[in-house]
């Protein structure tokens, strides 16, 4: 017996930005791919000398900051809430907001700098009514780099 392969969707930037109220600097991701409904998908964060956060972190030495990597992956698993749930309902929300809720299991493995791109890996770990948990895997060049499980709740008014 075989399985029938899945489809797998995507979110360009232009898509991205409807689903989050995120706008730059503080939009961490420029795109994700390989979209499995609300289960899984992996997020791109191209990281770039000229971001703001550079110039004082840490001049001479350009280091992502670690918070926003965790700030990216829950962008990232905001998103697919958002895409599940209008998919759903889409006629009927006017307004939708996501909110980090929780940070567990935190790890820094590497730094990372202008140049690399991460590569974020999130899988739903459980869900309950408007909250989603999720882990989170950071990776460059396919090393880890930072990991975590989060938790976000999505704010609809119908």
């Amino acid at each position: 017996m075989s399985e029938t392969p899945r489809e797998l969707g995507s979110a360009d930037i232009q898509k991205v930005l409807e689903l989050l109220p995120h706008r730059y600097p503080f939009l961490m991701i420029d795109k994700i791919i390989e979209i499995d409904g609300d289960e899984s998908c992996i997020g791109i964060k191209n990281v770039t000398a000229n971001e703001p956060q550079f110039t004082g972190h840490f001049p001479g030495m350009p280091v992502f900051p670690g918070v926003l990597l965790i700030e990216a992956m829950a962008q990232t698993a905001g998103a697919i809430c958002c895409r599940h749930v209008i998919g759903e309902k889409a006629a009927e929300l006017k307004t939708k907001q996501v909110f980090f809720m929780t940070i567990d299991k935190c790890k820094f493995r590497k730094p990372v700098v202008p140049g690399d791109q991460v590569r974020l890996h999130m899988t739903k770990m459980k869900q309950r009514k408007t909250m989603w948990w999720f882990r989170g895997e950071a990776r460059v060049d396919g090393v880890l780099v930072a990991e975590a499980e989060i938790g976000a709740m999505l704010v609809t008014e119908e």
